[in-house]
């Protein structure tokens, strides 16, 4: 039986991927989660995998497409490892039972006490492909936990990291739901073929207007020889969504900045032990964490805001965007629950995150779901600098390049290591003194390293 797949929801007001290349071909049979497609979307060039095992009966797309979200990428003539199923045969045949969760009772309760899971609970039975994102299908084979043995617990039943860590743990599966929004299916012909770093590409096309109409451009030919590029997707939706940010949120920037020499001797002194356990110990780890549990104090600054109903959404949860420099523009991979996270943890996460980033090889979870953003310029200098917030967050905290300067403490003049901060938030969520404040809270935990290395 053919099953479509279509070009999943990509969160955040991103709606089409341009295809970049195609990494299949009609007939082949494939594995479920074999690289299928590699698409350069708004934020970056990701692979997408196979949601299935089973043969590719028709490819409907080619390098150079632009493809918007619910299109179909690709038809599979059966599911299943390219055998034929025999009829009633069921996929929980392969299951292993003992890493079922119980499923939960109506109530939850016997006569005010919880309900007691049976031992041994039965394993749910699928026929089809689980419904989860690559994210969570990674999550799943780093946990050893088989998915298809995991009940869903959001939208139209698909499984979530939350059901993959119950599952892990023998707890029951999560109870937060996820919704995803529709979109209508389409696809728009770009032209061009497989391309490599430094390819041309296909026509270009006008950024998205918000309302305003610019002045039209003078001509340039007139002073001399010109070159027009096109721009890419991933350099496009920047302009776009900057110019949205600029547009929409009446900015506001708080300086700041930080005494982080005990926080320099304790990367320092700690640089090798955490390699030896694979661990490249960084300023903005520390950067995470402070932040992070800044925020839990500050909440109206891990909020978006919906002018529409006029209403503030504050998220409890803290998910953290890091800007990622890279050859093809700036990008932010989310590294997710930093406040419930040691350092050593973000650490690894956000090497191995941005490694995957820089490589082109980041999935779209890894780019979606942030509710405060950190760029940190300091590797390239500068003395600080006011970033654009990146809509629909409501705040960014910037960070340039620690100097050694001359400091008076206690009557004395010592030479101390000063990092520059800078807030930039909304201001129509907060005001100058909540924004200094929230500053301070930074600042105050990065001069205090003992205590993020305390925090669990």
């Amino acid at each position: 039986m053919a099953r479509p797949f279509v070009l999943p929801d990509l969160g955040e007001g991103l709606t089409e991927a341009e295809i970049v290349k195609v990494l299949v071909n009609e007939g082949d049979v494939i594995q479920e989660d074999a690289p299928l497609l590699e698409v350069e979307t708004a934020k970056a060039q990701v692979e997408i995998p196979s949601p299935v095992s089973g043969r590719v009966e028709k490819v409907h797309v080619q390098a150079g497409q632009t493809v918007r979200v619910g299109a179909v990428l690709v038809t599979f003539a059966d599911a299943g490892d390219g055998r034929e199923t025999p009829p009633g045969q069921q996929a929980a045949d392969t299951m292993d039972p003992a890493r079922t969760p119980a499923p939960e009772s109506p109530t939850g309760v016997i006569d005010g006490r919880a309900r007691e899971a049976p031992a041994a609970a039965p394993a749910i039975a699928r026929t089809g492909p689980v419904p989860a994102t690559p994210a969570t299908r990674r999550l799943a084979r780093e946990l050893g936990v088989d998915l298809r043995t995991v009940p869903g617990s959001g939208s139209a039943g698909r499984v979530t990291d939350d059901d993959v860590r119950a599952a892990a743990a023998g707890g029951p599966p999560a109870t937060r739901a996820e919704s995803t929004p529709s979109a209508t299916p389409a696809v728009t012909p770009q032209g061009g073929a497989d391309r490599g770093p430094g390819a041309e590409r296909g026509p270009a096309k006008p950024l998205a207007s918000i309302g305003l109409e610019p002045p039209p451009l003078p001509r340039f030919e007139q002073w001399g020889p010109v070159e027009r590029r096109p721009l890419s997707p991933l350099r496009r939706t920047i302009a776009e969504r900057m110019t949205l940010s600029a547009t929409l949120i009446p900015h506001v920037t708080h300086f700041d900045r930080a005494d982080i020499t005990d926080l320099d001797a304790v990367i320092r002194r700690n640089l090798d032990a955490a390699k030896a356990r694979g661990v490249t110990l960084t300023l903005t780890s520390f950067l995470l964490k402070a932040a992070a549990l800044a925020l839990a104090a500050h909440p109206r600054f891990n909020a978006s805001l919906d002018p529409a109903a006029g209403e503030l959404i504050v998220k409890r949860y803290v998910h953290l965007g890091v800007a990622v420099a890279t050859e093809r523009g700036l990008i932010v991979p989310v590294i997710r629950d930093v406040d419930r996270k040691p350092i050593q943890e973000l650490a690894r996460e956000l090497g191995a995150l941005a490694q995957r980033v820089r490589a082109g090889k980041a999935v779209l979870d890894d780019l979606r779901g942030g509710t405060f953003t950190i760029t940190n310029i300091g590797a390239l200098g500068g003395t600080g600098a006011i970033p654009i917030i990146n809509y629909p967050e409501v705040a960014i905290l910037g960070v340039a390049r620690a100097r050694e300067e001359a400091v008076v403490r206690e009557g004395r003049i010592e030479p101390r290591l000063l990092l520059p901060l800078s807030l930039t938030f909304d201001h129509r969520v907060a005001d100058g003194a909540d924004g200094a404040r929230f500053a301070s809270d930074v600042v105050r935990r990065l001069e205090h390293p003992e205590h993020l290395l305390l925090e669990l």
